[in-house]
């Protein structure tokens, strides 16, 4: 790795911790992308090194959400449990897709984080709103119903991080909202469980035939990303996630449409 790279690793890697720290996820996203189109990585190569990043920032983030009492671990173990079929699977087909299809069906879910994020800061919206008028949710919606969604999603979930190299926050979040019930700040720090024990179940899959890993590279980004998912973590109850979740949208479609156009190019060429 050279001067270059690392000018280049140690924001984006800031930025993706960030990201993970106070939203729960999203910013693993960005991992795959910049391995590919800024360090000239094959999608393979991408996919594994972002799973490094990913489980260990959002391990280490993890320590201060549940030293503020945001995480409860054994749900979020078993969320990740019950994702790691789903992991073992997603590693396994991801080995044998084109590095063009691949990255083509990357950027087309990057557009859908977007949306299922504009979505997420709306419902806090309208939440807020409600809370305000004195209106508050049924408790006892939650049912069986809720018990098959927080097994698809776990399982789903695990797939897109087996698959993408992601860690699938953007989905963990409102599973654990919707599925346990949990508050979305609590949601926020035990999804960080969740990715660390999905992140870690698909790169024991997948190491065997990732070939050479840039591990200076990794470390460097690693290392900002532990930084800013630290950051992230006091930023979460300071700043409004709202703002926060707003700015990154607007960051993921940029990216995404970027991602789409040269993946059509390299399908066409």
């Amino acid at each position: 790795m050279n001067a270059a790279d690392l000018a280049l690793a140690l924001p984006l890697g800031l930025l993706i911790g960030l990201s993970i720290g106070a939203l729960g996820g999203g910013g693993s996203i960005l991992a795959v992308p910049a391995f590919v189109h800024l360090f000239g990585q094959d999608a393979l190569t991408a996919t594994t090194g972002s799973l490094v990043v990913v489980g260990v920032t959002a391990l280490v983030g993890a320590v201060p959400h549940q030293r503020a009492g945001r995480v409860r671990v054994v749900r979020g173990l078993t969320f990740g449990a019950l994702g790691s079929g789903g992991a073992v699977a997603g590693s396994w087909l991801s080995a044998g897709v084109p590095d063009a299809v691949l990255l083509a069906g990357f950027a087309a879910l990057m557009l859908v984080v977007a949306g299922l994020m504009t979505a997420r800061r709306r419902r806090a919206a309208r939440d807020v709103a409600g809370a305000a008028r004195g209106t508050t949710a049924d408790a006892g919606t939650r049912s069986g119903r809720h018990v098959v969604l927080l097994v698809a999603t776990a399982t789903g979930v695990g797939l897109l991080t087996g698959f993408f190299g992601v860690g699938g926050g953007f989905a963990v979040v409102p599973a654990l909202v919707l599925a346990l019930g949990l508050p979305m700040r609590v949601a926020v720090g035990t999804s960080l469980v969740v990715i660390a024990v999905n992140s870690a179940v698909a790169l024991s899959a997948r190491l065997a035939g990732a070939g050479d890993l840039d591990w200076g590279l990794l470390g460097a980004f690693t290392v900002a990303a532990v930084g800013g998912s630290l950051l992230g973590s006091r930023v979460v109850g300071r700043v409004s996630p709202a703002r926060l979740n707003l700015g990154f949208t607007v960051l993921l479609v940029a990216v995404a449409l970027s991602m789409a156009v040269r993946s059509v190019l390299d399908l066409l060429g």
